[in-house]
């Protein structure tokens, strides 16, 4: 069982900037190198929405269009954990934000699949 453990939300100006931890918990023996992760988001009212990706065989990263050029997806595998660094915060970026792991991925390198481990979300709110 993977446990993932979000952190680093909170409440930004506009322009702002956060970064985002996905850690595995400390009872967790998986290496989050060997997973799919990815970021996904959703905002009140509406679907959830993947915002970024990392595979796991080579590291190739997907972002979508929303997000693309101020958001960075990176691990770092000593600390078995992911971060997503966001910066040029807008008020549309407001949402829960979780992350999620696959030894499985679909077409855009996210992870996918019946047995993609969630967790528990982080709360991000843009705003003045």
């Amino acid at each position: 069982q993977v446990q993932l453990v979000e952190s680093g939300g909170g409440l930004v100006q506009p322009g702002g900037s956060l970064r985002l931890s996905c850690a595995a918990s400390s009872s967790s023996a998986f290496a989050l190198d060997n997973f799919n992760i990815g970021w996904f988001r959703q905002a009140p009212g509406k679907e959830r929405e993947r915002v970024s990706c990392i595979y796991s065989t080579d590291d190739r990263t997907y972002y979508s269009e929303s997000v693309k050029g101020r958001f960075t997806i990176s691990r770092a595998n000593a600390k078995n954990t992911v971060y997503l660094q966001m910066n040029s915060l807008e008020p549309e970026d407001t949402a829960v934000y979780y992350c999620a792991a696959s030894l499985y991925s679909d077409g855009t390198l996210c992870p996918a699949g019946s047995s993609t481990y969630w967790g528990q979300g982080t709360q991000v709110t843009v705003a003045s």
